[in-house]
């Protein structure tokens, strides 16, 4: 079966996947199991109506196909459906803007007095200055608070400024104590994505003993990987992205719209260092997914080799980023159910068409499924 540029979707991944030529489909499928399901119902003549409204058609609804993605090294699992992006949804009272506006509730309107230093100081950039984290999650935790108020008013400035001085963070806080050498930044943007405080900040942390467990967990799979197999877990997730339209490379950084998120629009990025192309990519992606697919509350996080010599083995192991939409932040309706918790994700945006959207963003080719072992057209 040959897949037509039109059906380029996750929906027809499994036939994408056989369109590929040996090799290549080889590789894809020592790292992901694709199956498709069609679900079927039988809604009463009273339903009609609404449906039609809602999903518009009946035949929409009466049989949805399901694809499953899941990894067989990670285990991460995935069910995409699109039905499910129509479904209705309860909605609280309009967003507004003026409640950006610092006021006398705003502990992060004015740091300085409203939150407390580390035992090491502060660390202050262009647009930024850091905090410690008044209930930490961790011993070493801390907030770069943003001095732009409202967290979605951001330029690549900004972004870069962010990350760089959380990092410069993260080293002070070594040099204070050599034996947290573990470093996980995050930025949590509004309430949807776990924000306790609308004013714009990101979190950061230094760990003892080991990396945090999904941090760790990653780099044992791809231990275990190159073990098996002889090569690269990251660069083979990444062939396997490109080869069904899911990834591109500029600028030597390579993107990836995951074929297993854990939400919505899931993007990965990898780069060799945490340095200013990456940085500035980052702000590519959040810039994209803000301004042309609507991204509104998002949760970002970058994974990194330790900061000092350790015991395991880290070779190998990239800059890895992490950004997921979290949906619309006047919805009621929580994006994390019991699936999530303690199943697999459950999906209704497409990879591929996010892949396409970060692709015209960048300006760079677009993703297409690669032909005889060429790779991505």
């Amino acid at each position: 079966m040959i897949v037509q540029q039109s059906e380029l979707t996750v929906i027809n991944l499994e036939a994408l996947v056989a369109d590929l030529s040996d090799p290549d489909r080889a590789l894809f499928e020592r790292l992901f199991r694709v199956g498709t399901h069609v679900g079927q119902l039988v809604p009463p003549s009273s339903m009609y109506p609404w449906i039609e409204r809602q999903f518009g058609s009946l035949e929409t609804v009466t049989e949805q196909r399901v694809v499953r993605v899941t990894n067989l090294h990670t285990l991460d699992d995935a069910l995409f459906n699109e039905v499910r992006a129509r479904r209705p949804m309860e909605m609280q009272n309009g967003f507004r803007p003026e409640e950006f506006a610092p006021g006398s509730n705003d502990p992060l309107a004015a740091p300085l007095e409203g939150t407390p230093a580390d035992a090491f100081g502060r660390i202050e950039g262009r647009f930024s200055i850091t905090a410690s984290n008044v209930a930490k999650p961790d011993a070493i935790s801390g907030l770069v608070v943003f001095r732009e108020a409202n967290p979605l008013h951001f330029t690549r400035e900004h972004v870069i400024d962010y990350i760089e001085t959380a990092t410069r963070w993260a080293e002070a806080a070594h040099r204070h104590d050599p034996s947290a050498r573990y470093y996980l930044f995050m930025w949590n943007c509004l309430w949807r994505a776990g924000a306790s405080l609308t004013h714009g900040h990101a979190q950061m942390m230094v760990g003892r003993g080991m990396h945090y467990g999904k941090v760790e967990h990653l780099r044992l799979t791809a231990l275990r990987y190159r073990e098996q197999y002889g090569s690269n877990y990251f660069d083979d997730l990444y062939r396997a992205h490109e080869l069904v339209g899911c990834a591109f490379r500029h600028g030597g950084i390579r993107f990836l719209a995951h074929l297993t998120p854990v939400k919505e629009k899931e993007t990965l990025l990898i780069g060799d260092r945490l340095d200013q192309h990456l940085m500035s990519s980052i702000y590519d992606v959040l810039a994209c997914l803000r301004d042309d697919l609507g991204v509104r509350s998002f949760n970002l996080a970058i994974y990194m080799p330790p900061l000092g010599p350790t015991d395991e083995d880290w070779s190998g192991f990239p800059v890895l980023v992490r950004i997921v939409d979290r949906g619309d932040y006047n919805n009621r309706t929580s994006d994390i159910g019991a699936m999530e918790l303690y199943a697999a994700s459950i999906i209704s945006s497409d990879p591929l068409t996010v892949a396409r959207h970060l692709c015209r963003h960048f300006q760079g080719p677009q993703p297409g499924i690669a032909k005889n072992g060429d790779g991505a057209m």
